[in-house]
């Protein structure tokens, strides 16, 4: 759990991180926080009235939290292939959301799958999709249409869920947003 301080810091990282690609400012300043070097995983995600604009993130934790927030909130605004990149005149609308993701386990069983607390990560093959928890809360699903709609992303058919060839796995995530 991040304190009130900590999520500032990682929002800050973020916006700053979009404001250098945007020549907005010169440069991040250092991390300077013990917790932003160790590992983390995340995802940033950008709206605009609401609208969804961009969301990017990492599953494995692989680099320093600092790092991923950095380049995850780069990717967001400029790498998502839904969207153009992010320009000037958008970014004073921009909202940002930080989920912090803690580590994934395999779950044996689909009843396992907790909506709304778990996200889900499903692979089958070459096709993977993942949700993050709060996507179930934000649609009002249950935990079949959350598994279904993580199918769809991955490429799968929605029932895929369903097929013991199929890995499913949960995480949680500590989920922030500016104010």
């Amino acid at each position: 759990m991040f304190d009130d301080n900590q999520r500032t810091v990682l929002l800050q990282i973020a916006r700053e991180a979009i404001e250098v690609q945007l020549k907005i400012r010169e440069s991040l300043d250092p991390f300077r926080e013990d917790f932003l070097h160790q590992p983390g995983s995340a995802f940033v995600t950008l709206t605009i009235n609401e609208d969804l604009r961009g969301c990017i993130g990492t599953t494995d934790a692989r680099e320093p939290l600092g790092e991923a927030i950095k380049h995850c909130a780069i990717s967001a605004a400029f790498r998502d292939p839904r969207f153009p990149p992010l320009t000037k005149e958008e970014y004073p609308s921009i909202h940002l959301e930080i989920s912090v993701l803690s580590p994934f386990r395999k779950v044996d069983h689909p009843e396992e799958v907790i909506a709304g607390t778990h996200g889900v990560m499903i692979t089958r093959g070459y096709y993977r999709g993942l949700l993050l928890p709060q996507v179930a809360t934000e649609y009002g699903w249950d935990r079949d249409t959350f598994l279904s709609y993580t199918c769809r992303k991955a490429g799968l058919p929605p029932d895929a869920w369903k097929d013991p060839a199929t890995t499913i796995e949960v995480f949680t995530a500590e989920v922030f947003s500016e104010k």
